[in-house]
């Protein structure tokens, strides 16, 4: 039964993406984030979904006339200049065969992200794909909630099979990162039903993340969190809310899980712990000693005992640091131009849209750059998604915001000429 209901939403899913491009778009984020076929118990689990959905956007994307050139902001020039670094750095890996299969396997993420940039035209569309992304992750993560919810806190949440975030640590951070975006699709809905949905599946989440037992991705939620409560418009009743919640929610969790948690302040007497700093040092120490090119692609194998265990060093121990520079500044850049938008646009009510949409992204970005100190996870598609969705929020901002000035000249010079001539000297 499941697998032809799988096989159902992959025939739907086909047929939506030939029909109409940029819901090609929205077909690829679902398989990618809620992998449906990987649920499944027959031979649709071992079938290519996402690359036969793939071929299909292809094929729709070249007959559609509904496309736009992609436009080259900073941050594009940036993402092919990384990608071409890898290249670079694959070619003079260590380990040349795990190396050049890690490359083929990100480029497949990568390449999917130009038909966003040139489907996703505008803002009615990036708002169906911001819903889209948080929606496929969210509805695992409530599930995952729910299970937590009532089997007291004791067991861990794992991420869909097969994905990048099939780990409990993993989907712990996703979970904690699309935790903003569903905020905000709840905040820009006019669904009455899926505003109430969204309010209950919200804190379910954040159940599911805590159910993971990750040490990273409790510090993600806190610092994401606190973030999002310093910019919300009800500190008053969030406040009593969260302490409520959390004073509720202690005695349900199992000691085993403040034990783990409790690893956090004795992190010198934890092998796991003391296991990634060493990976960290092994990291730093070849980086500085190779600073152009790094370890290429699962250097760590040859570096180290084991997986580096952060995304910043994993890029910086993999790549060196020119590449660092290009990835690091991609984040950080983001996060700078999404502060000046807010900011810009602060005034205009009619643009109260930027800052909603800055605020929630800027929180999913700190929820990454917290989770992936401890975590391996600098080719993640969500990471790069974000940054792309932080370039297409400039992109429509600058054009409404252009549309509204010019409207205004216009409004100006209509009543200006409209205006008795005795009555324009006075």
């Amino acid at each position: 039964m499941r697998d032809i209901f799988v096989l159902i939403l992959i025939a739907i899913l086909i047929i939506a993406s030939l029909k109409r491009p940029w819901w090609g778009v929205l077909s690829l984020a679902i398989f990618s984030y809620m992998n449906p076929h990987s649920y499944a118990w027959g031979f649709v689990r071992s079938l290519p979904a996402y690359y036969i959905l793939f071929l299909a956007v292809c094929i729709s994307y070249f007959k559609s006339d509904e496309k736009q050139s992609i436009f080259f902001d900073w941050r594009v020039k940036f993402f092919i200049a990384l990608w071409v670094y890898f290249g670079l750095t694959t070619l003079f890996a260590l380990v040349p065969n795990a190396a050049e299969q890690k490359f083929i396997d990100v480029s497949k993420i990568f390449f999917p992200f130009f038909f966003t940039l040139s489907l996703i035209t505008t803002r009615e569309k990036l708002f169906y794909l911001i819903a889209t992304i948080a929606s496929s992750i969210g509805l695992i993560a409530l599930k995952g909630g729910l299970f937590a919810l009532a089997s007291g806190f004791s067991h861990r949440v794992y991420g869909p099979p097969a994905t990048q975030y099939a780990g409990n640590n993993e989907f712990a951070l996703v979970t904690i990162i699309i935790i903003p975006l569903l905020i905000l699709f709840q905040k820009q809905t006019n669904n009455k039903n899926i505003k109430l949905l969204l309010l209950f599946a919200i804190p379910v989440c954040i159940a599911s993340a805590i159910s993971s037992w990750s040490r990273g991705a409790l510090l993600a939620l806190v610092g994401s969190g606190f973030y999002l409560l310093l910019h919300s418009k009800y500190k008053l009743l969030a406040i009593p809310l969260i302490i409520c919640s959390v004073y509720f929610l202690l005695p349900y969790l199992p000691e085993s899980w403040f034990a783990r948690m409790h690893t956090l302040e004795t992190y010198d007497e934890d092998e796991s712990a003391l296991g990634r700093l060493e990976a960290w040092h092994d990291g730093w120490n070849y980086a500085t000693a190779h600073p152009f090119l790094g370890a290429g692609f699962d250097g760590w194998i040859m570096v180290t005992q084991r997986d580096w265990h952060s995304a910043y060093v994993e890029i910086f121990s993999e790549h060196g640091f020119i590449a660092f520079g290009i990835w690091i500044s991609l984040i950080l850049g983001s996060l700078i131009s999404l502060t000046r938008l807010q900011i810009k646009f602060k005034s205009f009510p009619e643009l109260k849209w930027v800052g909603d949409y800055s605020i929630s992204l800027k929180a999913a970005i700190f929820a990454y750059m917290i989770g992936s100190a401890f975590l391996g996870v600098s080719y993640w598609d969500l990471l790069y998604h974000l940054i792309f969705i932080s370039a297409l929020v400039k992109k429509f901002a600058l054009e409404e915001f252009e549309t509204l000035q010019n409207s205004k000249i216009h409004l100006k010079t209509r009543n200006h000429i409209d205006q008795p001539k005795h009555e324009r000297y006075f």
